[in-house]
Order: C-alpha cells, then structure tokens, then sequence
C-alpha cells in the first residue's frame, strides 16, 4: 500500500517528518526513514508471519491468568526498569501541538539539538525495538527522567486519592476535585514513569493548564509522583484501571480538553476497548480531542513474537506478561466513531528503523488518530482546539 503522511500547512513542519528515502545505497546515513512505502511482496510476507505465529493460541486458563494479574505483570515491569527504560517524548508536540497549543513549534523541540548525537536519541526514543518489547523506547538508550523526591509526598498523595475515591461524588458536585480551576485540562492514560506528562509541563507554560495522568501499575505512579518535577499545583497522578467501569476518574464529565493515549489501549482486553472510549469521550469538552498513537497491524514488533504468544487474533502476550494488541485504522475509527467522536486525523506512520551499527534495518508501523467531540448547538470554541 501507498504510505499514508498527513498534509503540512503552509510555513509549519510536516508530522512524520520530511526525511524519505529516495536513494537505497543512502540506506544507513540515517537511524530512521518517514512514510516508506511497503511493495505487494513485504506485505505478503508480513501477513504470512502473522498467520504462522497466530496458530497456536495461548489456553484459556493461562489467559485468564495474564488478564487476573495484569497489573502484577506491569508493576514488574517497571520495578525492574524504574525510569530507566524511558526516553522524554519531545517529538509530541510536532505530532501533537493541541498539546500545547499556544507555543511556538521550534520552541517546543529546542531542547533536542539537531546535531546527529542528539538526533540520533531522538530518533532511537521513539522507534526503538528489544526482546518483544517496542516503539516505545528500549532500555539499553532510556534515560532517568528526574532525580526522586523523598518517599513522602507519594503516600501523602496516595492517601489523598483514596479520599477522593471515597468521596467522589461529593467533591465533584462541589467543583473541590484536582484542577477545578484550570482552563485547560490534559488527561494521560497510561502515563508510565511521566516521559508524556514531564514534556507536557515543561513546554506548555499557559497558568491555566492542569494535567491529569494515571496508570494501572501504582509502581509507576510511585514514579511520576516522586519525580522532582512533579507539581501538584499544575498535575495529578492517580492509579486506575481503565478496565474497570466503576474505578472513579478524579474529574468530572466534560471537563477536559485532551485525553491522550499513547501506547496504551493495545495493552488492554479488545473486547473491553470500546467501553473504555466511550466513557473518556464523556470526559471530554465539546470540542474537545482524544489524542492516539499505537502500534499498527505488521508492525515489526508483531511479527517477532513466536508460536505459543497468541491470544487472539492480532492480540499477544509478551515474556513478561504484558500484552499487546496491533491495529488496523477502521478498526480505530469504528472505536472512536461509536463513541459519538468526530473524525479529525486517522494515519499510518510507516517507518523505516536502522541500526547502523549492526547494519540492521527494521520496518515499523504505528497509526495516529485524533477524534474531536462535536460541539453543542450553539456552543462556541474553547480557542484552544482546532
């Protein structure tokens, strides 16, 4: 298939980048290639791999087990990684400028120089590919994302969530939840160790913004809160299950502005993805965008995994116990669609990953979607979504 790239508005960088590959001896001056267009034979033999590692499912019983302690599986990850395994992920404000949408574009990248060192970090942060686990950022280029606090603040924090749990209700009827007063709202899903939310802070300097962000792993919460950047006056990091209906988020209906997913929904049951949007749709302001990015269908890290990983089709569990599901754009947008959402972006990024050192090049899929939330009759634009 042809590769899909969004347009460029005039006088404004490209998403996906610009650097393409019109010279096959050129191969490996670069650590990564935009929009590479696959031949008839690459996909043939993609989609052969696939049906050859998905003919042996995982048991029942061992996949009730991986679904039962989901949440054992990434606390592991991520007391084994801590915020080691992570890169800053700058590249979103290129991607993602509703994320910041009052700042200067080459502002936002500045603290990544183009020479080819940093260049290089960049590129491997956001491609990288290890042992089953990939596009995120691989552990042998992650880098510590802040000296820790004392330990402190996250039970105080902890204990202050609990209370919000209990009295939700309540305090949400009284505008007294976290960043009632902000005139624009941020909700991570899925925050990790903070390689989203500490970017986010740093770059968007409106004294309005408030971010929320939470994760299913409290080891990674742990880490967010106890990262010196951490400030409660401008964000809020919780532990939730995106799985569980009835888990309260800490902020009313309608009142974000971005709800971002990165690399998140592919870890959760495909059966349980389309409740879990429609209830973030409900978060938002008319007007309001869920911002995605996540692994596309013959994506190199699915045609890695091996006979016996399978869970279902297109849906696999890694040697940790994480899993992670690969998906096409209609099967996104029928997500976002039945949620009542409005398509704005729906994009494959096909790239072409090298590791000059081995001499290795490695084929990358990941599909980008921005869905807005129509606005009310006769409600106006907030100014900040576009």
């Amino acid at each position: 298939p042809a590769p899909a790239g969004p347009g460029a508005a005039p006088g404004k960088r490209q998403q996906f980048g610009t650097r393409l590959l019109t010279d096959p001896s050129r191969l490996f001056q670069h650590n990564a290639w935009d929009n590479v267009e696959w031949s008839e034979e690459q996909e043939a033999s993609a989609r052969r791999k696939v049906q050859d590692n998905s003919i042996q499912f995982v048991p029942p019983d061992k996949q009730e087990e991986y679904e039962l302690n989901a949440s054992k599986y990434w606390n592991d990850f991520y007391k084994i990684h801590e915020n080691g395994f992570f890169k800053d992920r700058h590249w979103l404000f290129t991607e993602f400028p509703e994320l910041a949408p009052n700042h200067n574009l080459s502002q936002a990248v500045s603290s990544v120089q183009r020479d080819g060192k940093t260049e290089r970090s960049r590129n491997l942060g956001r491609e990288s590919c290890e042992n089953g686990l990939c596009s995120w950022e691989t552990r042998a280029q992650g880098h510590p994302i802040g000296s820790l606090k004392s330990s402190s603040n996250v039970h105080e924090s902890c204990t202050e969530w609990k209370a919000t749990q209990k009295l939700s209700g309540l305090s949400l009827s009284d505008g007294g939840f976290p960043g009632s007063s902000a005139t624009y709202c941020i909700l991570e899903v899925g925050c990790g160790a903070g390689n989203t939310v500490f970017p986010i802070l740093q770059t968007n300097n409106d004294p309005g913004l408030f971010v929320y962000c939470c994760d299913f792993s409290t080891t990674a919460v742990d880490l967010v809160q106890n990262n010196a950047e951490y400030d409660s006056s401008r964000c809020f990091a919780f532990v939730h299950d995106l799985c569980n209906d009835q888990s309260p988020y800490p902020m009313p209906e309608e009142s974000l502005d971005v709800v971002l997913l990165i690399f998140v929904l592919s870890a959760v049951l495909p059966d349980k993805m389309q409740c879990i949007i429609n209830r973030l749709s409900r978060l938002l302001k008319p007007g309001g965008m869920i911002l995605l990015r996540d692994y596309g269908r013959y994506d190199l890290a699915q045609l890695r995994f091996k006979k016996g990983r399978c869970l279902s089709d297109n849906f696999y569990v890694r040697g940790d116990g994480t899993r992670v599901y690969f998906f096409t754009q209609d099967e996104l947008d029928v997500l976002f669609t039945t949620a009542g959402l409005e398509k704005v972006q729906n994009l494959v990024d096909r790239r072409l990953q090298v590791n000059r050192g081995k001499q290795v090049a490695m084929y990358r899929v990941w599909i980008q979607c921005k869905y807005r939330k129509p606005l009310s009759p006769g409600h106006e634009p907030n100014g900040h979504i576009h």
